[in-house]
């Protein structure tokens, strides 16, 4: 009987990240992984990591231009990454802006919609 709720616990657990542009811990599958490629002695190419199997430290963030500007207005990029030269970030705003590839997640690439931007109800009680 133990073993079966020890079971149950693990199956539900999955991994959360931190999105690098709005800062909201959501499920990992929510977000794309980017990780930075040296191109040069002190340059980086931020490249999307959708199958998640890249070696190296990621940055997670929201597959939202809105999530990515913020990120990059805040450097966050670099701080995550842990990368002190130069950052290109032009591969990722591609992934980002033109988001035509999926994920690669386990339900078919289906991509849930950013938490800010859920649809809400309108509050009745003020009219």
């Amino acid at each position: 009987m133990v073993r079966r709720a020890l079971s149950a616990t693990v199956e539900l657990a999955r991994p959360v990240r931190t999105c690098v542009g709005c800062r909201k811990r959501v499920p990992a599958s929510e977000l794309l992984r980017a990780v930075a490629i040296e191109n040069s002695a002190d340059t980086f190419s931020l490249v999307p990591d959708p199958a998640r199997r890249r070696p190296g430290r990621g940055a997670h963030v929201h597959p939202d231009p809105a999530c990515f500007a913020l990120a990059e207005r805040r450097r966050a990029f670099g701080r995550a990454l842990r990368v002190s030269g130069v950052l290109d970030t032009g591969p990722l705003a591609e992934a980002v802006c033109g988001h035509a590839d999926p994920l690669g997640t386990a339900d078919g690439g289906r991509v849930p919609p950013h938490p800010d931007k859920q649809g809400r109800t309108t509050n009745m009680s003020t009219r």
